[in-house]
């Protein structure tokens, strides 16, 4: 949840104007405690069947416990995916579960363009 935090708080991502939110496949009573501690604006989205990351094909990264690795999407204002990356999948040998600020400005603003 670090990277939310992080992400909410850095003037460059906020200059690209797009939102955030987390989708996750753990209940909103495991959730909002740590959004709360941590001061998350973001919305914390509860994907409790798969359906959502069934839809953006996401599980193709699943760790060991079929759970999503860590995907970020950009959807754009069609609906459509304008650039995805999963950055924790076990094949992934620069495998993380947090990606510096500055490499996610970087990608979001190539793919805006």
């Amino acid at each position: 949840m670090q990277q939310i935090v992080d992400l909410q708080t850095d003037p460059a991502f906020q200059a690209l104007d797009v939102a955030v939110l987390s989708i996750a496949l753990d209940s909103a009573a495991e959730q909002a405690p740590a959004g709360a501690e941590l001061g998350i604006e973001a919305p914390l989205l509860v994907d409790a069947d798969s359906a959502v990351s069934k839809a953006y094909d996401v599980l193709k990264w699943a760790i060991a416990s079929g759970e999503p690795g860590h995907t970020f999407i950009l959807v754009d204002e069609e609906g459509k995916i304008a650039w995805i990356k999963d950055y924790g999948a076990p094949d992934n040998p620069n495998r993380t579960m947090y990606v510096p600020v500055e490499e996610l400005v970087r990608e979001i603003d190539a793919s805006l363009d």
